[in-house]
């Protein structure tokens, strides 16, 4: 399932049986951005996201209302829930009181050492990993202060600080998180924490922007790290709805063969020679196979100089031509057919191949 060399060697850590680091594939997550009231709407959203590859999803829990009200969210979500909690160490508390799965904690803004201890107790007897980490936008003014010009440094510095507040609390149970809405800063950091600790990682370039800015800014990021064997969970954070977060952050991992690439399209980006709508044609095919499971390439191709050797190297594809396209299986010609009937032709033939995979 996915590459398991040459990743970074970390701990591991379980958030409601799925594991985080030690090996383990790498997971998606997301974070719910409806209002905490809105109850019934999240439990919605988490089993749509669960449906699309969500691993694990992350609620805020801004006052108490929404500590108790997470405890009926986390009973019917699919997959593993996560608090996270600012300031105030009764709402962690609370979340943990109500079957959280996982806290996200800067111990660092809890101002009293006995209130983090007491978190890290329950934390630990409830069997919760805690996550903790710093952004660009957070770093502690000392921090600032103490390396000037040098932005690396002190998100790696302030995420140590909040390793060790746990750490001496007696809790170890740690996943870490540095984040830079600069692309550069966010992969040098976790690069440099990397290279001298052994907690797992989660990736993401923090506030990366809209759909398409973010989504490419996110993907440099996270896909870098990756590359390089580091990381052990991620979120895309994107200013659109989250299940593009999740679809975002599951193309990455299929990108680098670290999750089964699924149903992949490979679509040419069209010219002058293209004598079919193959921007339509994919996006069609696309949305015809939504919710469909499987694990081939298909092809979209819209001329003879490149389309027919794609499509025959794919699982299945389409080659359009004028009024016109060749639906190819396994590398065989199959039928011709009016552009009008290629999509519902082509969808008969995926799934016939689906139910034989």
């Amino acid at each position: 399932m996915g590459k398991t060399f040459g990743r970074r060697e970390s701990l591991k850590v379980m958030v409601r049986g799925v594991p985080i680091g030690g090996g383990s594939p790498v997971t998606v997550q997301t974070m719910i951005k409806r209002p905490p009231e809105d109850v019934e709407g999240i439990i919605a959203d988490i089993k749509l996201l669960a449906a699309q590859g969500c691993d694990i999803i992350r609620l805020a829990i801004p006052d108490e209302n929404a500590a108790r009200s997470i405890k009926q969210i986390v009973t019917q979500s699919p997959i593993p829930v996560v608090a996270d909690v600012h300031f105030h160490p009764k709402l962690a508390l609370l979340s943990i009181e109500a079957g959280v799965h996982k806290l996200r904690l800067n111990p660092g803004n809890i101002r009293r050492t006995t209130d983090v201890i007491a978190i890290a107790r329950e934390a630990k007897s409830a069997g919760i990993p805690i996550r903790v980490g710093v952004n660009s936008g957070s770093i502690p003014q000392d921090l600032r202060e103490k390396y000037g010009d040098d932005k690396i440094s002190p998100l790696v510095e302030g995420a140590e600080r909040h390793v060790a507040i746990l750490n001496d609390a007696g809790f170890h149970d740690i996943v870490v998180a540095i984040k830079s809405s600069d692309v550069e800063e966010m992969i040098a950091a976790n690069r440099a924490y990397a290279a001298k600790h052994s907690e797992p990682l989660h990736l993401g370039v923090t506030e990366s922007g809209t759909l398409y800015m973010g989504s490419v800014r996110s993907s440099v990021g996270i896909g870098v790290l990756l590359e390089e064997g580091t990381g052990d969970t991620i979120r895309v954070s994107l200013a659109a709805d989250p299940t593009w977060e999740v679809r975002c952050g599951l193309e990455i991992l299929r990108s680098l063969g670290l999750k089964p690439k699924g149903l992949r399209v490979i679509a040419c980006p069209a010219c002058g020679r293209a004598e079919i709508d193959v921007h339509a044609l994919a996006e069609r095919i696309e949305a015809a196979m939504e919710g469909l499971q499987g694990d081939l390439d298909i092809a979209v191709m819209g001329c003879v100089v490149n389309g027919p050797g794609e499509v025959g190297a794919a699982d299945i594809g389409i080659c359009g031509g004028k009024g016109r396209g060749v639906i190819v299986v396994g590398g065989g010609w199959l039928e011709v057919a009016s552009e009008d009937e290629l999509i519902d032709k082509f969808m008969v033939e995926l799934n016939a191949l689906l139910d034989k995979s």
